[in-house]
């Protein structure tokens, strides 16, 4: 898990094995989260080939998959991860300089 604390973004990665495809996703959404949600998500990366169990539970049909669990309701995003722009606006991450989940503006 990245970040500390309790976290305002969770997300489940799931990849099969360690080929080009699943190092790519994993790649491709930290560097997203880095850059928009700094120490405020966490990621944990389950590979369907070693924990097949747990990707039936998450009914995982096709890898790589993102699963945003937290803030609810639970989001799920299945194949390329490289469109940055749409990804981020599917998962309702914020633009960069927008404010972080539940945060206003402190002219109250």
């Amino acid at each position: 898990m990245v970040g500390s604390g309790v976290p305002d973004y969770l997300f489940e990665l799931y990849v099969a094995g360690t080929g080009i495809r699943s190092r790519a996703a994993v790649e491709t959404l930290t560097t997203m989260c880095d850059e928009r949600l700094a120490g405020r998500y966490g990621l944990e990366v389950i590979d369907v080939l070693v924990d097949p169990e747990r990707a039936e539970r998450a009914k995982i049909l096709a890898t790589p998959t993102l699963l945003r669990r937290k803030p609810a309701p639970d989001i799920r995003i299945i194949g390329d991860l490289t469109l940055t722009r749409s990804v981020l606006a599917k998962l309702g991450v914020p633009a960069a300089g927008a404010h972080p989940v539940g945060e206003v503006d402190g002219n109250a």
